[in-house]
């Protein structure tokens, strides 16, 4: 009999229902693994980054895209490949800024039913079908991870890479948090949280609270440069693996 609820749900839904055959598990997996092993080589050589989070439905009118595309702007001239979730919104603004900054602009873009196209500020960009591989590729290449206002998805980001640092599965990099009003509430969730126990306020020293994208380089200086300096890959890309050097395209 045909499996009328497979049929229905797209592949990652119904993989997430529970257990299913060796032999779809076992594709399932294979497609996860191609999928990484793209997101890896298309991004082998865009480091060092950071990664700006932030809400997809920020037009340009607002004031935190204007913040987003400032800081953009100041990381790739201080350096660094500005890597984004690759959509519109604060990622566009960042990815912007780093075009104006003669900086690389990267993207791990999610391939969603609405909302999520790859912005037109892109040096490179790889689309991912599976939200938790795109969660890797952002975290992968980053010494800084810059926190905008947002929705769900930056809420989830910001807790994603504070559970890393804190379980020690990536390194002490700064999770800078821009816009204090907007984030009130999460810093106070935070504090409670150290108040019960059930976090250590050394989990939290990591965090920087600001509106200045001047503090933002600040801490970019001592906390990222100062303290892990710039890893670049020398090696040369192996073509028959598409690797290839991303080199920014400069705005006039």
């Amino acid at each position: 009999m045909k499996d009328t609820k497979r049929s229905s749900a797209s592949p990652e839904t119904y993989f997430l229902e529970g257990p299913h055959s060796r032999g779809h598990e076992l594709i399932f997996s294979i497609r996860i693994f191609r999928e990484f092993i793209r997101g890896f080589r298309d991004l082998h050589f865009v480091g060092p980054c950071v990664t700006v989070f932030g809400s997809a439905r920020f037009d340009e009118a607002h004031p935190y895209y204007a913040m987003a595309r400032e800081i953009g702007r100041n990381l790739a001239q201080a350096g660094f490949a500005v890597m984004t979730g690759g959509g519109p919104g604060i990622m566009e603004a960042a990815n912007r800024g780093a075009k104006e900054g003669n900086g690389v602009s990267v993207g791990s873009n999610i391939r969603l039913p609405v909302e999520q196209q790859p912005n037109p500020y892109l040096d490179r960009w790889v689309t991912f079908d599976h939200f938790f591989v795109r969660k890797v590729l952002l975290f992968k290449y980053s010494y800084a991870f810059i926190i905008m206002p947002g929705g769900l998805g930056t809420t989830d980001e910001l807790f994603e890479a504070l559970t890393l640092i804190q379980t020690g599965k990536i390194g002490q990099f700064p999770i800078i948090i821009m816009g204090k009003e907007y984030w009130r509430d999460v810093a106070e969730l935070m504090r409670k949280m150290v108040e019960a126990g059930t976090a250590s306020a050394k989990d939290l020293e990591l965090l920087y609270f600001t509106d200045s994208v001047d503090e933002v380089m600040d801490v970019i200086r001592t906390r990222v440069i100062k303290a892990f300096g710039f890893k670049r890959v020398s090696k040369r890309p192996w073509r028959i693996l598409g690797e290839r050097r991303l080199q920014p395209h400069v705005c006039h």
